[in-house]
């Protein structure tokens, strides 16, 4: 395959120590003879010859990461892509700033299959300040033979979800009715407050990526979550299916429009269904930088009640900056405009997002983010306030992911979320914390 001979054409350059092992490895001359002879057999591909010396290296502490990473190599060269990337991972876990094993991992992936989880590993090795600038034309090279190639993806997950929330309902105690000039204090009843519970979750994201000319592909994306509480009455399942084509203006450019349909079931019945289009475009700064901006207009259809329905439009931009090779930024704008049948229920909300993702030792992954608005609606619900109702809507949330870890490629995930909303109207304040346990794969 091309991108296995672009990556295996870099050099074998692990054998000077890391910067935190150099003091340790000056005081052991035969530890460094012996990298050295190992090195040359490896390179000479004599790796039976190889293996008790690389052996003998990792009994020492100062070389244990020349050890596994020689190791990796040479299985990697021999074609085991499993156990070179057990070793690489492994590298990592406990040194993600390599660089030289990240790329090797790359490889390994790719030699498995593994073709996107390559491309992340490829991107985070795209931020070292320190990179050579032949290997860093090698990797976009990679990386652009990954993306023109690799015709489908899938990820899924499954498991557990204890929730403060499960209903979505009202966190107040008592409300006040509006009747004329009346004003009466009305205590809510516990069947319409909020209901804690834990149910099974799941979820599904595929896409396909057909190629039509040498710039032109079409995308189908198929999304898919669900929620199952005991009974039936809280249950919420939504699909999304969008397909549409996309146009690389260049390497770096890229634009699409598709075409979107969503159904959405709660609590055993469904409840809206939508049809519309988003249309977007992506464009990479340098190596470090993304950004992105799409436009979503849909038409809903509200089976559950008829004011609901109308138009949802949507603009969102964003950009993604990664500060290092383990950390990346990320920040959004947004604006959404509700026009429903019934005004009372129309709005105009503006909104902002800020997140952060990376690494952790002991190969965990993390994204922590947080999301504001302000959402304004368009006349009074009366019954409650002369006054339209305005809300301040907050939420954020914090992933773990561990993919060291796994078991018939699924690995453990663990999801805290919370959201908070004040409104004028205290009927519709509420807020909600929700805890998600799950087993992820990603193909």
């Amino acid at each position: 395959m091309r991108c296995l001979a672009l990556i295996a054409a870099m050099p074998l350059i692990l054998s000077t120590p890391p910067a935190a092992a150099q003091e340790a490895v000056a005081t052991a001359p035969a530890s460094l003879q012996l990298l050295a002879q190992a090195e040359a057999l490896v390179q000479a591909k004599r790796f039976a010859d190889a293996e008790p010396l690389i052996a003998a290296l990792s009994r020492s502490p100062e070389m244990r990461l020349q050890a596994r990473f020689l190791a990796g190599y040479a299985a990697a060269e021999q074609g085991d892509y499993k156990r070179a990337s057990e070793l690489f991972k492994a590298i990592l876990a406990d040194n993600p700033g390599q660089t030289r094993v990240r790329l090797e991992l790359a490889r390994a992936l790719i030699g498995l299959g593994k073709t996107a989880s390559a491309d992340r590993q490829l991107r985070i090795a795209q931020q070292d300040d320190d990179l050579p600038p032949d290997l860093a034309r090698i990797i976009r090279g990679v990386r652009e033979v990954i993306r023109s190639q690799r015709p489908w993806r899938l990820d899924m997950d499954f498991g557990i979800a204890p929730d403060s929330n499960i209903n979505g309902a009202t966190s107040a105690d008592r409300i006040t009715i509006q009747l004329g000039e009346i004003t009466l204090p009305v205590a809510l009843d516990d069947s319409i407050r909020a209901r804690s519970g834990t149910g099974q979750v799941a979820s599904l994201n595929a896409g396909v990526r057909l190629p039509v000319s040498g710039k032109t592909a079409m995308l189908v994306d198929l999304n898919g979550s669900g929620s199952n509480y005991r009974g039936s009455e809280f249950d919420d399942y939504l699909v999304q299916l969008a397909a549409g084509p996309q146009l690389n203006l260049s390497d770096d450019a890229s634009l699409f429009g598709q075409l979107v349909g969503a159904q959405r079931w709660y609590g055993g019945r469904s409840v809206t269904r939508q049809i519309g289009t988003r249309l977007g475009g992506q464009l990479a700064v340098a190596d470090k930088t993304r950004l992105g901006i799409q436009f979503d207009a849909r038409r809903t259809t509200a089976l559950f009640d008829r004011a609901f329905s109308g138009w949802q439009l949507g603009l969102y931009a964003n950009a993604e900056r990664s500060v290092s090779q383990s950390l990346v930024v990320t920040g959004g704008l947004f604006a959404r405009r509700d026009l429903l049948r019934t005004p009372i229920y129309s709005n105009a909300e503006l909104g902002g997002s800020l997140g952060l993702g990376g690494s952790l030792p002991l190969g965990i992954s993390f994204v922590l983010n947080g999301v504001v608005s302000h959402a304004s609606y368009d006349a009074p619900l009366t019954i409650f306030s002369p006054d339209p109702r305005k809300d301040w809507r907050l939420s954020g949330g914090l992933s773990l992911g561990a993919r060291k870890f796994n078991y018939m490629g699924f690995s453990p995930s663990v999801q805290l979320s919370y959201s908070r909303t004040e409104s004028t109207l205290p009927f519709f304040a509420s807020d909600r914390l929700r805890l998600r346990l799950a087993l992820a794969r990603y193909f």
